[in-house]
This record gives structure tokens, sequence and C-alpha cells, in this order.
């Protein structure tokens, strides 16, 4: 007999393997095409588990009894989804009616008798349209004769693939039949044996499918399965009657956003995505064989879902049992962003049946209240966290915990992750405390010293991670810290290294090839910036060359003239590129990305008034924090916008306000999830995280959204490749960090002889005593004396390096080494407070004055062609933190000023033509005070026939002044009337406007 190779034959397949994992076969002629239902399994399920019931809504006949039923039924499924039905059941007339029992608890019997009730089945050929009779879906999952999930089917074999699935479902498949109407079914499967997509809501055209794979090498597609099918994996696995249980009970779900300003109401169906699914389930595997205390590292790419993933994870870890006890007392949250909040709220809310599990720690007292409360997640934000650890501390004792951190990279390390280990190791910070007591009242020894002793062992152990906790460390960009403090160490090379890699992983890679997130690099521009200075002052004054080529390239970057000219480019772009060819179907916005405050500031003027000269509709919103003065008052985010800052994100998004470029300065460039945002136009240098955290805000999919762009004035393409290419694949270490490296700068730091060993016991001493400032400073104040009067300006550019290497790295190392050192300790201490102390070697600032010796005589900005920055496709490894610092003081080159700006114009200027100095002269001299000349504007308004003469006065006065510094430019126009016509016209033009 030949194989099957046709699209029947897959099915085929699918039905038979389902069937062997516990699923019925269903019937074809027992789907009601009116009411959506299997009434043959739906039936079956009732009499098993409520036969009373099932007799009185007489379902075995068409009857009024059984219509009415139906019909009730028909009506939640429509309004509250099919998942929320399955899991809260439903009220008809006098009968409470369950239509699914929840997988047990372990050794309750009766649960698992009924959860063993439920019946899962597969039909093949579902005729699912009324009108259309012979239309018909490949398979139809269903559980106790409710639909859960489609199928349409393709096989490579006959030349059809999954895109055609995807085709048919957004050509075919009518989401106004009932079966498709949101939210009656879970979820929509396009498969082909090589691919999986999902849908969770049919829109016809814009039906919008997500990737359901499991990822091959670190990208899109799925590994060879040397066992079947490449896709089996989803009818064998994720499928199979308890895989499917769990998703129905623990992730799948109707979410509801509430719009603030208009009220309305947006739904969304969720259902987990491959690799979500797939982190949470390890996780949870993992801890419940290994019990509290190990840590893990995710690294999942911005964009894929993170906040779910974590909610998922938070929600389960409750109630997470290990060697038949509860395995977490309590499971806490860090995030650093702040929306999470109300997510993991929203999403724990609609799984757990208590009412009161989340609690939001926003100051110390509510983390007492809460525990006391019973509450068993709590959320705290960074920014929160160290005002409860106090409390938690105190409360701590005896319990486990997990711990999940949100974007890891930045959340913890070094101080923070000493201050959580020290709240949530309470038990052990209580004993050792006690012990230092126990000394102190006479118990133990009598020496002052064993008290001093014991409370520094008391701290060096509380700096440890702590094994009654388990750390689950989110991030899509691991640093080395992250990686060295929360990754799995693999063994030993052969070169004497010892590399660190994630736990789990769905990478850039991954998610881009897939099409889950964009490519922010597909349409890279970079635009080079192109300028000429010139000498104001007679003389010829000498300047510290770097430090003057510093300042020259901030001065004209942020000259009126260039953020103007860069503020019509990115304007003119956004229309050209972005609204005339509807990205987004019209909804694009574009951020500006500024390196300072005063930047962006200038940025949103500029950008409000050119984009008023185009009278364009579209408007600007600026985001910044604090209140900076701006030519000589003070602004807010609030007086430049017109509205509170909390409305900036909501604001950008609506289209009431025609918000369409948003300029920033630290803000919105992590944490922030806008599909809106397409285009980015970057004016700050950017390299490493904050370059991918950045541009990364760009990724975020929408059904409407096939490309970003970026237009970057500061950075080149190498350096951002660099950037990325870490973050790309999976992310591993290199090496462990080498502690004899402190050891190294101990020894370096004695030498100095800037403290001495008197000075650490005193500091110790006055430290762990807490005593008041009486006691250190003198400590510090001699220390500090020796520093400048032994050191000379290298030595103490030196000390103060390694004294905050020494401090930085010893705060990471000492929450993660095995052992414990006193010395090491005893440093930190004195050496965290004496750096403050420590004055920086008095530079003098030998570029000073030359802002008022220079003028910009040219500027031009210039975009280059349009390209795709290719990541290389390898396994890139990051060195571990380093320990070394110090150095010496940089002698000053000193120059000519001619000569500074002579090289620096050869380094940044090109070959000008005499245009845009006119351009400039008409558009920032003449201009400008042609229409202050209160002649001609008189003459416009109340005399228009003697509006030309009037012109042809303001311009002679407006020219005159010309003549010293812009000689040719005055006898072109007094000598050349076609030049003379030209720049008169300019000017009246720009005066009108």
């Amino acid at each position: 007999m030949s194989i099957d190779l046709s699209e029947a034959g897959l099915e085929a397949i699918i039905v038979r393997d389902l069937i062997d994992r516990g699923y019925h076969a269903g019937a074809p002629h027992a789907y009601d095409r009116e009411f959506c239902v299997d009434l043959d399994q739906l039936t079956a399920f009732l009499k098993a588990t409520q036969p009373d019931t099932a007799d009185a809504l007489h379902l075995a006949t068409d009857n009024p009894t059984r219509r009415k039923f139906l019909a009730r039924l028909s009506g939640e499924l429509e309004k509250r989804g099919v998942v929320d039905v399955l899991r809260g059941g439903i009220r008809h007339g006098a009968h409470d009616l369950t239509l699914y029992y929840h997988s047990p608890s372990p050794g309750n019997d009766s649960a698992a008798a009924l959860h063993a009730h439920n019946r899962f089945s597969v039909t093949r050929q579902l005729r699912y349209s009324r009108d259309e009779t012979r239309r018909a879906l490949d398979l139809g999952l269903f559980v106790n004769g409710l639909p859960v999930a489609t199928f349409e089917l393709k096989n490579s074999l006959t030349k059809q693939t999954v895109a055609d699935a995807v085709a048919q479902y957004r050509r075919d498949r009518d989401p106004r039949e009932p079966l498709f109407r949101f939210p009656r079914c879970a979820v929509h499967f396009a498969v082909d044996d090589a691919e999986v997509r999902m849908c969770t809501r049919l829109t016809g055209k814009s039906s919008w499918f997500l990737p359901f794979n499991q990822g091959k090498h670190d990208g899109p597609g799925n590994p060879v399965n040397p066992a079947g099918l490449a896709t089996a994996y989803l009818w064998q696995n994720v499928l199979a009657p308890v895989s499917l249980a769990d998703i129905l009970e623990n992730y799948a779900q109707v979410t509801e956003e509430k719009d603030r300003k208009t009220g309305k109401k947006t739904r969304t169906q969720v259902f987990p995505r491959y690799h979500q699914l797939d982190v949470v389930r390890r996780l949870l595997a993992d801890v419940a064989d290994h019990g509290a205390g190990k840590r893990y590292l995710i690294q999942h790419s911005a964009g894929s879902g993170k906040s779910n993933s974590i909610a998922w994870l938070a929600h389960q870890l409750v109630g997470l049992r290990h060697d038949g006890a509860e395995l977490f007392d309590s499971v806490l949250v860090i995030t650093d962003r702040r929306i999470l909040d109300k997510q993991i709220d929203a999403t724990i809310r609609r799984f757990m049946q208590v009412g009161a599990t989340v609690g939001h720690a926003r100051k110390s007292g509510d983390l007492r209240t809460h525990l006391a409360a019973g509450k068993k997640i709590i959320i705290s934000t960074v920014q929160k966290f160290p005002w409860i650890l106090d409390e938690l501390q105190k409360e701590a004792g005896g319990k486990r915990f997990a711990l999940l951190i949100d974007e890891a990279h930045s959340s913890q390390g070094g101080k923070s992750t000493a201050a959580v280990s020290a709240a949530l190791g309470g038990d052990r910070s209580d004993e050792n405390a006690e012990d230092a007591a126990d000394v102190a009242d006479g118990e133990g020894a009598h020496d002052p010293e064993d008290t001093i002793n014991a409370a520094l062992e008391a701290r060096m152990k509380s700096r440890k991670l702590l094994d009654n906790v388990s750390y689950f460390a989110f991030t899509a960009t691991p640093k080395n810290k992250t990686l060295e403090m929360f990754g799995i160490p693999e063994p030993v090379q052969p070169d004497g290294t010892r590399p660190f890699r994630p736990f789990h992983g769905y990478t850039m890679k991954q998610a881009i090839g897939e099409g889950f997130i964009l490519d922010v690099l597909r349409h890279y521009t970079p635009v080079d910036s192109y300028y000429r200075l010139v000498k104001t002052v007679e003389d010829d004054p000498e300047f510290d060359t770097k430090r003057a080529k510093k300042k020259l390239r901030r001065y004209v970057e942020s000259h009126d003239h260039a953020i103007r000219l860069k503020a019509e480019i990115m304007v003119d772009h956004f229309h050209e590129q972005v609204i005339a060819k509807q990205k987004i179907g019209g909804q694009a916005r574009a951020m500006v990305v500024c390196g300072s405050i005063e930047r962006a500031i200038q940025y949103y003027h500029a950008i409000r008034t050119y984009l008023a000269q185009r009278k364009s509709p579209c408007t600007a919103l600026v985001a910044f924090s604090g209140e900076p003065e701006y030519e000589g008052q003070k602004v807010t985010e609030a007086s430049l916008n017109g509205f509170p800052s909390n409305d900036i994100a909501d604001r950008f998004r609506s289209d009431e306000y025609h918000h369409r470029f948003l300029v920033v300065a630290d803000k919105f460039q992590t944490g922030y999830d806008e599909p809106l945002l397409h285009t980015m136009y970057v004016d700050k240098t950017l390299s490493g995280i904050k370059a991918v955290q950045t541009l990364s805000r760009l990724n975020r999919a929408h059904p409407a959204k096939h490309d970003a762009f970026v237009l970057d004035f500061q950075n080149d393409a190498e350096q951002i490749q660099n950037s990325f290419t870490p973050y790309y694949r999976t992310t591993l270490l290199s090496d462990e960090t080498d502690a004899n490296k402190l050891h190294d700068l101990q020894h370096d730091l004695d030498a100095a002889e800037v403290y001495l060993h008197d000075d650490l016991d005193a500091a110790v001493k006055a430290f762990l005593e807490s005593a008041t400032r009486e006691a250190l400073d003198p400590v510090l104040d001699l220390c500090r004396d020796r520093y400048l009067q032994n050191l000379d300006e290298d030595g103490q550019v030196d000390f103060k390096g390694k004294a905050k290497a020494f401090v930085r790295t010893y705060d990471f190392l000492a929450s993660i080494l095995p052992y414990v050192n006193a010395e090491w300790e005893k440093r930190s201490i004195l050496l965290s407070a004496l750096v403050g102390k420590l004055p920086a070697p008095v530079e003098e600032d030998l570029a000073a004055g030359i802002y008022e010796s220079i003028d910009m005589d040219s500027y031009v900005a210039e975009k280059r062609a349009t390209f795709a920055i290719v990541l290389p496709d390898d396994e890139d490894a990051i060195d571990p933190v380093p320990v070394s610092a110090g150095g010496a003081k940089p002698e000053p080159e000193l120059d000519r000023l001619s000569s500074i700006i002579a090289s620096f114009n050869e380094q940044f200027g090109t070959e000008f033509s005499d245009s845009d100095r006119v351009i400039r002269l008409i558009r920032d001299d003449l201009a400008p005070k042609v229409q202050a000349d209160p002649a001609y504007a008189n003459a416009l308004a109340n005399t228009p026939g003697a509006a030309a003469l009037e012109l042809e006065r303001a311009m002679q006065r407006a020219v005159g002044p010309l003549f010293m510094d812009h000689t040719e430019f005055y006898k072109q126009f007094m000598e050349n009337e076609g030049f003379k016509r030209f720049v008169t016209e300019a000017v009246k033009k720009l005066a009108a406007s």
C-alpha cells in the first residue's frame, strides 16, 4: 500500500494521534450549525455528570426545551467566550450547569473522577455554515461539545503551505458565521507539515495569525522530528487532553481594556504562544522537582509577551507543591514597568478564585498588611521596592519565596540584590543577629571585637542569594552580571573558561523570522551632518584640542539652525514616506530621540513651527523629567503639552488629537509598548543595551504594520550592528568574573596608604554599630586628607577609579561567591562611604570660552541611502564583569583656535555651495527683519498697492548691514538684478508665512 501524501492523509494522521491520546471521534452530523455545539458530546457529558439536569433539558430530541437551553448556552458563549463558559458554567432557569470539571489537586479522588468525564473530541470535515452548507473546516476540536479550536490543513507535498491555510481563513471563513464570531472559539490553527500559525480573532482579510513554532537554531520554524512530522508537537503534545486542559484552566482568557476617556471597552482573546507555554511549563516542572532556591534566567525578545509569561508563571507558582507541601509562602513580582501592575493583576484575577490574592506594595506599610491578609502575590515596582525591605525582613522568618524580576538587566544586581536577599532571608538574618546579640549580652565572649565580627559575619551572609528563594529573571538583553547571577553555568572549558547561558530563550532572530516582531534594522538610514565653522575673534587663542572638538560638535548639533534643518528633514520625511504611503493604515507615529532635555525642547518647538508652516494636521508632544529652565523660564511636560504628564501615552495613541511626533529625552525608551510607533528619528549617541532597547520600541507588531524606519543623525551602522549582535541569538557569558582580581585591587588600594588598618576597624565599628556621623566622619576626613596630601593627580585618579571598581565588583560578587571574605567586606564598608568624600582632581577647562570665539557659517544634513543592517548569525558571547580600573589624568593637547577649526571643518565639513549660505541669510536674517519692518507691515495691511514699493525699501534697509560681514552677498544683491529678484521673492514668501 502506498503512502498517502494528500491533505486528507495529514488530516487522518492528526485525528489518529488525538484519538490515541484520549479524544473521542466526533460525528459531523452531530454538530448543530445554529447553536455551534456538538450535541452528541454535550449530551454524553451532561448525562454522565449531571443526569437529572440532562433529563430535564430533553437533549435527546429537537424540542422547545432543548432549543431554549441551547439558545441560552449560545448567548453565553457569544457574550463571555468559550473559555469562561467552560470554567464557570452557566445558569439556565432552575439549573446550575457545570460544563467542565477542572484538573484535580493531588489526592482528590472525587475531583479526579469528575475530571475524567470531560470529553475532548475531534471532528473531521466540519460543515459549519447554515447558508453555505458545503463549506467545511478540516478539523474542529471540542471540549464537552463546545468548540475550542479549528484547523485548516495544508501539505507541502501537494505544493501548499501554511500561508495557503492562512489565506483560506482570511478569504473563505466569514467572521460573521456563528462559529467564527468572537469569542465563541478560543483559537484557529493554520497548519502544514513544517509550520503552525494561530489566530484568536477572525476578521476576514485583516485576520492576524501569529507563529506557534518551537524554533530552530535560534530562528524560526521547527526542528526535524525523527519520529514523524515536524509539526506533530501541536496535536501530540500541546493539544493532548492534559495539556489542553491546562491551557484552558491557566492560560487562555478574554481580556478587557477600557478607554479612560471614551469608556469604550476592547476585548481580546488571549491564547499562549508556544514559547510562552514552554517557558512557564519548564520552569514549573523544574521548581516542582528541585524545590526552592534555584535561579533562572529567561531571555525573551522585546515584544515577545513577557508580561503575560510573568503573570501566568506567578499565578501558577501559588499553590505549587514539592514533596507533598505547598512550596512558596508568597510570590513577589518586581518590575520597572508600572503598566505591568495592571496586567498581572487582571490576568491573575481571571484565574484565581480567591478574591484577595494580589497586593500592590506601594509603601512600606503595605507589605505587612498584605502578608497579614494572606496575599499570595505581591507586586512592587523597582522604584518602590527598597521602601518595603525592612518590613519584609521582619515578616520573612522561616518562609519561602518566589521572586519574579521583570527587565532583570536593569532592576537587579549589586546592592539591590543584596537588599532583596537581606529582606527575603529574614530567617538567617534574624538568627545571625541573635548570635551577635548573645555575644553582646555575655552569653559568648566578652570581647567587643567579637560583637563586631559577629555583626560583620551577619552582614556578609545577608548579601548572598538565598536558598529559601527561587529567582526568575526575565530580560531581552542580559548583561554580564545578569547572566552570571541567574544563568546556568556550563562545564569548565578546555581553555579554563566557564560560560553561562539562559535557562530558556526566545531570540530576536526567531521573533523576527516568525514575523512576531519587526526587524528595526531593515530600513536604517544614517544622516551625515556637514558644517563649516568660522573664527569670530581677531586673535588666535589656544584651547585643548580634544575638549574643544567635543564642544564644537555639541555647538553645531544643538545650534538653532541645525535643529531647525533636522526638524524639517524629519517632518518632510514623515509626510512623504509615512503619511503619503499610509503606513499602518494611516495611523503611524514617530519618535524623536534626543540627547538632552534642552535639545528635546528645541526639537519640540522646531517641529511644531514647521508643521504649522506646512499647514500639516499633525502635532507634536514632548516627554522629559523635571522642570528645566528654557530661555529663562521653567517649563514642564504639562506646561508645554497642555495636559498632565500621565496622559502622554494615551494622547499619543489616540487619533483624536493628531499627535504624530513624540519628542523624548530619556523617557519612553524602555518598556514602552506602542504598536503604532513606526518611525524613529535619532539625534542621540546610542550603544550597547541602550541602543537595542531604544530602537526596539519600533518592533511591536500590528496587523497593518509591515515595516519600521530609523533615520539616525548621530550613530553609524557599525556601531548599531555591534550593539545588537550579542542579543540577536541566545546570549552567552564567555567566562565568570575573576574574583582574584579583587585581591589585586585590594593590594593596590592598601599600598596607596590612604587608609590604615586602624581606619578600617574604626569605620567598620562605627558603621555596624549604627553610630552617628560624629563617629564616622573623622575617619573619612583623615583618609581624604592623606589622599590629597600623599597622592599626586595621577595617583588620585588611579585610587578613586580602583576604589569605585572594588565597591562595584564586590557588591556583585558578594551575592554569588560560595565563600565570604571579611577583609573585602571591611574595605567595601569604608570605600563605599569614602568615595563620595574624595574630590576629583581639579581639571582646568582648557576649552572654556570657545563658544564666544566661533560662529557656524554653514550646515548641511545629508541623508544617505537606506539599507538593512544585517546581524551575524552566530552565538555571541559577552565578556564578564571588568574588575580592573584606575589610570592617569590625560594630558591636554593645546592648539591654536584657527588650527582646531580647520581640523574640525576638514573632518566634518564638505564642499558647500554658496546656496546654503544664501538660504541661511534669507531665512535667518532678511525675512525676520522685513517681517518686522513697520512701514512694510502697514502697507500690507492698509494700502496693498504700495506694498511692492515698501517691500523694496524694507529690503534695502535689511541688506545694508550685510556689507561688512557678507560682502559678496551684498555686492550680488546690489549689482545682479536676477539675484535681487530671487532674494526679494524668497523673503516675501517667508515674511508672509
